[in-house]
């Protein structure tokens, strides 16, 4: 049983520092019940979470089937700094308001994944702010400016003489110190935060907590596009919150080759099973677009159900296998002659009215199924289909 759960528990991750104090855990945990804790930082700064997140959530889950108590930590103290993490520039700073309205559909949203019994969910502000000017002082004598310039988003922006904020350099300071308040035993995160995961460790031997926190950290998710992580703010993201034919037309879009990053990382097939299912594609038994179906089918009912993901795959089907119209679009109208492209931003399947000429001119734009690529067309009375790309419809009547 030991060494299935550290199979569980190693899968997908890129780097385990302390191995051997997560097995000590484990074997406490079969052998005597002893539970431990792990740690899991998110800062508000969007309201919605997106599959990126869930690779985390996935694993805190894992380490939850074994014992665990999650320490589901919101920073709503460390968002007014801004994590600088892989940010060649000083990140906005959010309001308080921005982060309270952040923070409340975050708990719904994690527990579609974690067992709600098993998890504290844990605020940075309520040790964060009491620490006081003297804490912080006491704080940030513990690590140099050297030391802090050794981290690669910070020394490249140095080289580079962009402007690095005094704050930034408090914020690793503060994730650490989040460990020693909380004592966790393990933390995790992606790669880009290993130089924040081992300042929990240093600073809880430097605060003697007893104890140095195990690290775990997990690949970053690419987004639909392949290249750049997932991001609500470069827009190549599936969310959480994401309506089952949004969520499954997503998923499939990916190419083939991003499909195995998902299912290594999203999936609760096990690996011999992922392993199988490659080798049919590669002796031709399996199709690969069945396989990536199969994919969205099981990521759309994890979030939300098997008949909704089962009517999401049949409506992709319809729309676009056989190029009909969904049968549930929203309708708008207005009255008197309109521009095309203000049409289509006032339907809200186009941002501005800058990209509805860009997608018209790349032909993405139909109406009433047929291509346009007038830009200057205006639309007299009359109702009409209006569609960009292969998911967004709508429906205006022009009166």
């Amino acid at each position: 049983m030991l060494q299935e759960a550290l199979r569980e528990i190693n899968r997908g991750s890129a780097e385990i520092i302390d191995n051997e104090r997560i097995e000590k855990l484990l074997k406490a945990y079969f052998e005597e019940g002893k539970t431990y804790t792990v740690k899991a930082g998110f800062d508000p700064t969007a309201p919605d979470l997106h599959l990126g997140h869930t690779v985390l959530l996935q694993k805190l889950a894992t380490f939850q089937k074994y014992g665990a108590t999650v320490q589901f930590l919101i920073g709503d103290f460390t968002a007014t700094i801004g994590d600088p993490t892989g940010k060649n520039v000083t990140r906005k700073v959010l309001s308080k308001e921005d982060i309270k309205k952040n923070i409340a559909s975050y708990t719904t949203q994690a527990f579609k994944i974690l067992d709600e019994s098993k998890t504290e969910i844990v605020y940075n502000n309520d040790w964060l702010e009491p620490l006081g000017a003297i804490g912080m002082l006491e704080l940030a004598s513990t690590l140099t400016v050297a030391r802090m310039l050794e981290r690669d988003d910070f020394s490249k922006r140095y080289a580079a003489q962009t402007p690095i904020a005094v704050s930034e350099f408090m914020y690793p300071l503060l994730q650490g110190y989040d460990s020693v308040h909380l004592k966790s035993d393990i933390e995790i995160g992606g790669t880009d935060q290993k130089f924040n995961l081992l300042m929990g460790r240093q600073l809880q031997k430097t605060y003697d907590v007893k104890k140095q926190q195990a690290v775990l950290m997990m690949p970053i998710l690419e987004g639909l596009d392949g290249v750049q992580k997932m991001s609500k703010s470069l827009n190549n993201y599936v969310g959480v919150t994401d309506e089952p034919n949004d969520m499954f037309g997503k998923v499939l879009s990916i190419s083939d080759e991003l499909m195995w990053r998902f299912y290594e990382l999203l999936s609760t097939k096990s690996l011999e099973e992922i392993q199988m299912i490659k080798n049919g594609v590669l002796d031709g038994s399996l199709h690969p677009k069945a396989v990536k179906e199969d994919l969205a089918l099981e990521i759309t009912a994890r979030f939300h159900n098997d008949e909704l993901a089962k009517n999401a795959k049949a409506e992709f089907d319809r729309v676009h296998a056989k190029s009909q119209i969904p049968t549930d679009i929203d309708e708008y109208s207005c009255d008197g002659e309109i521009w095309i492209a203000q049409a289509l931003v006032d339907c809200n399947i186009e941002p501005s009215t800058s990209q509805a000429r860009r997608d018209i001119k790349q032909g993405a734009v139909k109406i009433n199924q047929e291509k346009i690529l007038d830009m200057q067309l205006q639309l007299s009375s009359g109702e009409y289909i209006l569609q960009v790309g292969k998911r967004k419809f709508a429906k205006l009547k022009v009166n």
